[in-house]
């Protein structure tokens, strides 16, 4: 199949990328991240979730990030919420995407939220109903779609009977996830056409982390399995909780580099991006896990 001239990316650094972060990431610091990616040309940007804060005390500051922003006409500002409660957060807020979120493992799903794949699903349709029922878009996100820290190789009938609930459920746009990032291009490829017989692929998106380096190499899997929305965080923003050490997300300067390469259009402003990676490194103070912002900004200053 030939490759899509042109990829939707889905910048998720300002809440999957920041919500591991120990120290309290100021909600000035947020809203300018979130800006700063917006100038930059993101369709899309995941800019906060609402949780109760007990559990992820990163998010605690969703409502005054979403007052504080700046929204660039065009770009779709989303909210990952668990359940009925931060839906009337995000809609408080003005999100213009919900985010609802199922393992394909029915292992994780027990030993993280103590019940099955289908009682997950089942509690999320008053958030799909109340969703559609706002006009807002409701994007699923499925994941351990390639494996799982319990249980290991994620069978692919259970992504595409997830995937087949999410579509059920209404949602516009389905997430599958590498949460542990020890997919392969071969997998990635079978799991993605296997999805895409159920769900129309303009319809369905890639989130790659990159524990084992192998990120790139799936995206270019999904490319060539007709996927053409992506996530990534810019600097590699977000670590891999299920695994000790090991990088979260894509690097967004990594990916935007390849597609590039590739000659397709993504609309965003690479070398804005690779400024914005090595600005919020520098605020939060850690090193960018991103090769092409690294290299980039090597360039600049030789």
């Amino acid at each position: 199949m030939s490759l899509p001239s042109q990829v939707k990316i889905v910048e998720v650094s300002p809440r999957d990328g920041l919500q591991n972060e120990k120290q309290f990431v100021d909600t000035a610091i947020k809203i300018e991240l979130i800006d700063r990616l917006s100038a930059t040309g993101f369709q899309n940007v995941e800019a906060v979730s609402f949780v109760s804060p007990k559990w992820v005390p990163q998010m605690a500051d969703g409502t005054q990030v979403m007052a504080g922003i700046k929204r660039r006409p065009g770009t779709i500002y989303s909210a990952l919420v668990p359940n009925m409660r931060g839906f009337e957060g995000a809609i408080a807020a003005k999100v213009d995407e919900v985010v609802i979120f199922g393992a394909a493992s029915e292992a994780f799903s027990q030993k993280n939220i103590n019940c099955s794949i289908a009682e997950s699903i089942a509690r999320f349709e008053p958030v799909a109903q109340a969703a559609r029922d706002a006009g807002l878009r409701l994007r699923g996100s499925i994941s351990c779609a390639l494996a799982c820290p319990y249980q290991g190789e994620t069978p692919v009938a259970a992504v595409v009977d997830v995937a087949r609930r999410m579509l059920a459920l209404g949602c516009d746009e389905i997430d599958v996830a590498d949460t542990i990032g020890t997919g392969t291009a071969l997998r990635v490829g079978q799991v993605m056409r296997a999805v895409t017989e159920v769900v129309d692929p303009a319809r369905v998106s890639g989130h790659f982390h990159d524990t084992y380096g192998q990120a790139l190499a799936n995206i270019l899997a999904a490319l060539e399995a007709g996927i053409s929305i992506f996530h990534s965080s810019v600097a590699g923003l977000g670590g891999c909780p299920y695994a000790k050490g090991a990088t979260g997300n894509v690097a967004t300067e990594d990916v935007l580099y390849m597609l590039r390469g590739l000659d397709i259009d993504t609309g965003i402003d690479l070398d804005a991006v690779a400024d914005i990676g090595h600005w919020i490194s520098d605020q939060i103070g850690r090193k960018s896990s991103s090769r092409a912002g690294t290299a980039l900004a090597a360039r600049k200053a030789a």
